[in-house]
């Protein structure tokens, strides 16, 4: 299973706009894209109301991740792989001046 752990940046966490932005930002890789952070169960990163209702905090370490048996290939490897450093580059710079 493709996996990238960030750093949520957002001064109010991924709570209103800025979870508004990260759900838009998995909804046009495509891809089924999950979100999760320690002690708490995986939610469906493509959810407005998941991930906002989930409390992503400041500070919060999250993972992210995409079930093995969704891709096609390599090829489709690679793709997640690359929408997941994506998606954590803008977590990580969400917030930033």
């Amino acid at each position: 299973m493709p996996t990238m752990k960030a750093v949520v940046a957002a001064p109010v966490g991924l709570h209103a706009r800025s979870a508004a932005v990260f759900v838009r930002a998995v909804t046009d890789t495509g891809l089924p894209v999950s979100i999760s952070k320690a002690g708490a169960g995986l939610v469906d990163a493509r959810s407005l109301l998941q991930v906002m209702t989930a409390d992503f905090p400041h500070g919060c370490e999250v993972e992210l991740s995409i079930r093995e048996n969704e891709l096609e290939d390599a090829l489709g490897r690679e793709k997640a792989e690359n929408a997941l450093r994506q998606l954590r580059e803008l977590l990580e710079s969400q917030g930033a001046a």
